[in-house]
């Protein structure tokens, strides 16, 4: 008889406690620190800069690389994750984010920036995203797009809490020594979060949600749906990760040169850093938000949803000019960007199943990192030419409406 079958029957009743929520709470925690590095690198941009005298494109570039790493490094851990389960992942990689930022703390050179933070930190940081948000989706299926929004919002809170934190950091004890404190702190709670971590309910002997009467999406085996190969045969997996290159391309250079522009415009560092820590607080709202209405009206229109309103968030940063605008974009960008990542994971499942959810959801990924890691130094780029941003926002507000049109074109699988 088929284990699955077996299960259902022996699950007479719902356990006491479903521990999903603490792969949940385990995965969000894992989410928040290692945001940690993309999240302040806005803060530590000008400071990095200015000391050893990098043009903004050489210094957005460490990040760009650190990105596409991290992308390409994603579907080798999402497949990792798949086979071995996230704990292992996690605590791998986790030390290894750590030694990046201790590394940091020492360089002298611009190779030393690109090893360290575009490839060190990178392969620390691949253990987070896709691993997290693949074993969040085998623990629910009712509440999975409620879940993944809760879990993703560790981002969002680690762009709420260290823009604020690393300029007070950088302020009192310089960029060498916050990098040092960030790296060890990092290194306590992403080891601790990971001994929470299970691959799937299975495993514990639970159903996902923590179901006695299984509905039948819940009980197919998670062997079920599509390999990494058949996936990469169908129209509507290269159609979604266009969507995500579109993402990606604006989404990332916007959290990371929004705090230089505004200063550039002669807003204060700390306002500055306010306007990031904003748009983090509202992509907490989106991602819980978004996530939680796909699992109701549908992860599609969700998605458009999230892209209509990043179109008119790239519209308005077009005009910003002053502090209440800058303020009002934050809100609105927030939220779209909350959005857009949450429903990510959700979206995967929806099309392809979770046989191979990790591996798929890892391509799926890298593709948003490929448009990182275009984006960033191509809004560099454009700055140190052109002395402003303008163009660079033009392009960002062509992208998302192109995202908009593909997102809407996305039709289910016909098997």
């Amino acid at each position: 008889m088929d284990k699955h079958v077996v299960l259902s029957q022996t699950e007479s009743k719902r356990p006491r406690f479903f521990y999903g929520y603490v792969v949940a709470l385990a995965a969000f925690f894992t989410t928040l620190v290692m945001s940690w590095s993309l999240a302040s690198y806005g803060v530590f941009f000008k400071p990095l800069a200015t000391e050893f005298g990098w043009t903004r494109a050489m210094t957005a570039g460490a990040l760009s690389l650190s990105l596409f790493v991290f992308g390409l490094l994603s579907m080798v851990t999402g497949r990792l994750t798949d086979r071995f389960g996230p704990r292992l992942v996690a605590t791998v990689c986790g030390s290894i984010l750590s030694l990046g930022y201790l590394l940091m703390s020492r360089i002298n050179d611009g190779w030393q920036l690109y090893l360290f933070y575009g490839v060190i930190i990178a392969v620390g940081q691949s253990g987070g995203f896709v691993p997290m948000m693949s074993t969040v989706a085998r623990w629910f299926v009712k509440k999975r797009g409620l879940m993944n929004g809760i879990v993703v919002a560790g981002i969002g809170v680690g762009i709420v809490i260290m823009p604020p934190v690393a300029t007070h950091l950088i302020a009192t004890y310089g960029w060498r020594t916050s990098y040092g404190i960030i790296g060890i702190i990092t290194l306590v709670l992403l080891i601790g979060a990971a001994q929470f971590l299970k691959r799937d309910p299975n495993q514990i002997g639970h159903l996902p949600d923590g179901d006695s009467d299984a509905k039948p999406e819940s009980t197919v085996p998670v062997t079920k749906g599509y390999t990494l190969g058949e996936a990469l045969h169908t129209r509507q997996f290269w159609m979604l990760c266009a969507t995500y290159f579109c993402y990606g391309f604006f989404v990332q250079p916007i959290i990371v040169h929004i705090v230089p522009h505004a200063t550039d415009l002669g807003i204060s560092t700390m306002t500055a850093a306010s306007i990031l820590s904003v748009i983090g607080g509202l992509s907490i709202a989106g991602r819980i938000g978004i996530g939680s209405g796909g699992d109701r009206i549908g992860h599609k229109p969700a998605l458009v949803i999230a892209f209509l309103i990043a179109v008119i968030a790239m519209v308005l940063l077009l005009v910003a000019r002053e502090v209440w605008m800058f303020y009002l974009f934050a809100v609105i960008f927030g939220f779209a960007y909350g959005g857009l990542i949450a429903i990510e994971s959700p979206m995967t499942a929806q099309l392809f199943g979770l046989r191979a959810h990790g591996a798929i959801l890892g391509v799926v990924h890298f593709h948003a990192t490929i448009g990182n890691a275009i984006g960033l130094p191509f809004a560099g780029k454009l700055f140190d030419l052109n002395g402003n941003y303008q163009l660079a926002f033009l392009v960002f507000v062509g992208l998302s409406g192109v995202g908009l049109i593909l997102v809407s074109l996305l039709r289910p699988i016909k098997k």
